[in-house]
């Protein structure tokens, strides 16, 4: 099943590109052709012209978690205190100031290469929906004035209501470095820029293996790719490929549905424009309008992968559509007759601190990769590329200096207890915030599970 954004952009940019066949040669190949292989070949090639660069996908470009998302196009601002304490208060800065830049860097790309993708740049709403959650951001908040960043504004209660829409928003903060896109329009938009740059796209063509060798070879199905340096942008997939990072993080679902239009319902419910709200539970619920007048919301969090296999229901309607429209109706009870078009979900890399990580494969210095976005890629996804093209090129800068390109800076437990542990602690979480919604006193047990999953931050899953 192609999802939801994938169906209404995949034929927009021309015809698909071909299956890789016979031997290739290249300078540089790279598996994956989502944002990070895309974004990294871009900006590679506008570094050096002369590489020849050649981009595998399995699939199509886009029909991975870049191209099923919510579009939210979102910072690392409100991840500020974990920043800090993982990599130091100067680095910590540096790659907010950084994750703000790359909305607008995005949103200026599109514009110059005429790359239609619906880019928004109405900013995000954080939200409490309920007491408990009023103030989470509050020492966030605090940490980034202290050090010059006027990442958010407070709002009163009525203003955070009208702008989001929602009476059942009840307190928040606003962030003017955040956009939304169609994510599928952006990647294809993506796609099309690369191939016009000389870059040559093979999709339907997943690697099979390769040989680490100077040059190495990598081989598909009908044909193999010899190059000098190899990149692997496979995300979610990366844990299912190599064994030694089945720890590094946790595939877990992001679900979404979306209404059929309804332009008018919405302007009256005053959400207007293209801001995303997301509340300030553990596992969010995010939403958003469209351009075309339908409203779409998110939970991430609700299913999670047993060790590195990727599960058939990631590619199906999702089992959560109920329950999502429940919290759809629940946030804009006008809409309660509206139609819901369709259901989709999909694969986040949840990493142990909550930020994707880039290395050298086993310490070679010819096979990178970089992955771990933790359900809020499509803006880092901006910055993966600036990682790992300066890595390719072989630059000394803020970027190859960088903590996150240490790999991994933390494991998951081995299976069976991941999973058990996951669930676990998903079921907690929910109790405790059932218990906050009807302003009861969660249980201490529930409190306490809750408390692991928020150690390395909010796992936004927008």
């Amino acid at each position: 099943m192609r999802p939801f954004w994938l169906e209404q952009s995949l034929f927009a940019d021309g015809e698909l590109a071909p299956a890789l066949q016979g031997a290739q040669r290249a300078d540089i190949c790279i598996v994956g052709g989502g944002y990070t292989g895309l974004w990294t070949a871009i900006q590679t090639k506008q570094q050096n012209p002369l590489l020849d660069i050649l981009i595998l996908e399995g699939d199509l470009c886009g029909a991975g978690a870049s191209g099923r998302n919510g579009g939210c196009v979102l910072t690392w601002s409100a991840k500020f205190l974990t920043l800090r304490r993982l990599f130091g208060e100067t680095e910590a800065i540096r790659l907010v100031k950084a994750s703000e830049a790359a909305v607008q860097h995005i949103g200026d790309f599109c514009r110059k290469q005429g790359i239609d993708a619906e880019f928004r740049h109405d900013g995000t709403l954080y939200t409490a929906t309920n007491l408990a959650q009023v103030g989470t951001l509050d020492p966030v908040m605090t940490a980034l004035e202290a050090c010059g960043l006027q990442s958010y504004a407070k709002l009163p209660a009525q203003e955070v209501a009208r702008r989001s829409g929602s009476a059942k928003n009840l307190a928040g903060v606003y962030s003017s470095h955040a956009a939304t896109v169609q994510p599928a329009k952006l990647v294809r938009g993506l796609r099309r820029v690369a191939r016009q740059m000389g870059i040559r796209i093979f999709e339907r063509s997943p690697m099979l293996c390769f040989s680490p060798d100077h040059p190495l070879v990598v081989q598909t199905s009908a044909g193999s790719v010899t190059a000098k340096k190899l990149v692997l942008a496979t995300n979610a997939w990366m844990a299912g490929m190599f064994a030694q990072f089945e720890r590094s993080i946790a595939i877990v679902s992001s679900d979404m549905v979306i209404t059929e239009k309804c332009p008018d319902l919405l302007e009256r419910s005053g959400l207007v424009d293209g801001v995303s709200v997301l509340d300030s539970r553990t596992f969010v619920y995010y939403y958003r309008s469209t351009p075309d007048g339908r409203l779409m919301l998110g939970k991430g969090g609700n299913i999670f992968a047993y060790g590195g296999r990727m599960p058939v229901v990631f590619d199906q309607h999702s089992p959560y559509a109920g329950s999502l429209t429940n919290a759809l109706h629940g946030f804009f009870p006008s809409l309660a007759q509206v139609p819901i078009t369709a259901s989709w979900n999909g694969p986040s890399d949840r990493s142990v601190t909550g930020f994707p990580f880039f290395g050298k494969l086993n310490g070679a210095d010819h096979i990178l990769y970089g992955f771990g976005y933790s359900g809020s890629g499509v803006g880092p996804c901006y910055m993966g590329g600036q990682i790992l093209s300066s890595m390719l090129l072989d630059l000394d800068n803020d970027w190859t200096r960088s903590p996150l390109t240490r790999g991994p800076l933390g494991y998951f437990p081995p299976e069976p207890f991941r999973y058990l542990g996951s669930n676990l602690v998903r079921n907690a979480i929910r109790r405790k915030e059932r218990a906050e919604d009807d302003n009861r006193q969660p249980w201490l047990v529930d409190q306490w599970l809750g408390k692991l999953a928020n150690a390395a931050g909010k796992a936004d899953k927008a």
